[in-house]
């Protein structure tokens, strides 16, 4: 048997009004008199019905978030911290992973529209200007990360990857580094164009050469891979940038499998901070983009456009910053690099290893000393690792 509105009405000796405003939270109602709505929807089993509101209303009550890839821990905080902003507007989420998919982006976009949702936040890259207009053409407010171009239905949330990424590069250069790679993501993705940009941006800054930039796919394989051709091209620096920190984990991984001690031989700094960056061995310096305000800022820029009587969208910034933890320390000698590099790949170097046995110890972090303590211990001498495989290329040498 299905319960109607009305019947909660009589039950509860209200108007059908007043349990509108009770079950959609759309007017204050005295506490006593909402207690009274609330037991008679209890009592009868009441459940409302959301198609026949749509159908009336011609909206529904969901607003729409769309995201790259839900396994990349980098999307729950945001989606967490959007949902929470909706539900206690008594409004509710319709979630859409994309895979990085354009043809699984097109199906979004149609179950949107058929759901009759609000607005959409689209947190993911590969999206065309024709899935745009498909939402605005229904009247649908989109927020966009750094891809809309503010207008009508229209809000964009632009993330300042310079900023965060030119104070990675500053720390490293700070730390002796010159020579510096860069593990870029898929260069089909905008962000991924955009961050490696400022990347050569910030090296050219410092007279540095940007020539070491290969392209990962933002996951840790993608990380691992590309660590694997630096040491089989024995070109492994001294220093590696990461695209994200799920790249920068694949990263430290395959360092660890070669027996490259970090930072003590190679630095690695990630980009984005998600929890496993804190957890990771040694715990990773990243630059950090707060997913939870960026979850809250896309909800609050729907919300406004909602709001404004024209539906004009406005953008929206959101910075970064450098956070130093374990993984960077100052720049090794050149050679010891190159032995390193070298004896990984199972190639003779060109250049002699003879004389270059003490390399120093380095810091943590940098300082106006260059403090030479880790976490208050003495920095470690380079690993027997990179000393064996300088005594087996000085030996290669000699025959």
């Amino acid at each position: 048997m299905v319960i109607r509105m009305r019947e909660v009405a009589e039950k509860a000796m209200v108007s059908v009004t007043t349990v509108s405003h009770v079950l959609n939270k759309t007017r204050h109602v005295a506490p006593e008199t909402r207690g009274r709505v609330l037991e008679a929807v209890r009592q009868l089993n009441y459940y409302k019905d959301a198609h026949a509101r749509r159908l009336a209303r011609g909206y529904s009550d969901f607003l729409g978030l769309i995201v790259s890839d839900i396994g990349n821990p980098f999307f729950p905080e945001v989606i967490k911290s959007f949902e929470t902003a909706a539900l206690a507007k008594g409004l509710d989420l319709l979630l859409c992973n994309t895979n990085y998919s354009p043809e699984r982006a097109d199906v979004s976009v149609r179950k949107m529209i058929e759901n009759k949702v609000r607005g959409v936040a689209v947190m993911t890259s590969e999206w065309g200007p024709l899935l745009a207009r498909e939402l605005v053409a229904h009247h649908v407010a989109v927020v966009f990360l750094d891809l809309g171009v503010p207008g009508k239905y229209v809000s964009n949330i632009r993330v300042d990857y310079s900023r965060g990424i030119h104070q990675a590069i500053d720390h490293l250069h700070g730390l002796g580094h010159q020579e510096i790679a860069f593990i870029a993501g898929p260069q089909t993705l905008r962000s991924a164009i955009t961050r490696r940009k400022a990347f050569i941006d910030a090296l050219n800054q410092w007279g540095l050469s940007s020539h070491r930039t290969l392209e990962g796919n933002h996951k840790v394989d993608g990380g691992m891979g590309a660590v694997r051709r630096m040491i089989r091209s024995r070109s492994l620096p001294t220093a590696i940038l990461c695209s994200n920190d799920l790249t920068a984990i694949g990263v430290l991984k395959a360092l660890a499998e070669a027996g490259v001690r970090v930072p003590e031989e190679v630095s690695v700094v990630g980009f984005d901070d998600i929890d496993f960056a804190s957890l990771a061995h040694p715990p990773l310096t990243t630059v950090t983009l707060s997913r939870t305000q960026l979850g809250k800022l896309a909800f609050e820029a729907l919300m406004k456009m909602l709001r404004s009587k024209h539906r004009q969208g406005a953008e929206y910034l959101v910075e970064t910053e450098l956070v130093i933890r374990r993984s960077t320390s100052e720049a090794p000698s050149t050679t010891q690099t190159e032995s390193a590099a070298c004896g990984l790949a199972g190639s003779p170097c060109k250049s002699g290893l003879a004389g270059h046995e003490n390399h120093g110890t380095r810091g943590a972090e940098h300082n106006e000393n260059r403090s030479t303590a880790i976490d208050g211990r003495t920095a470690r001498p380079p690993s027997n690792t990179l000393s064996e495989l300088r005594r087996k290329q000085e030996g290669q040498n000699l025959d």
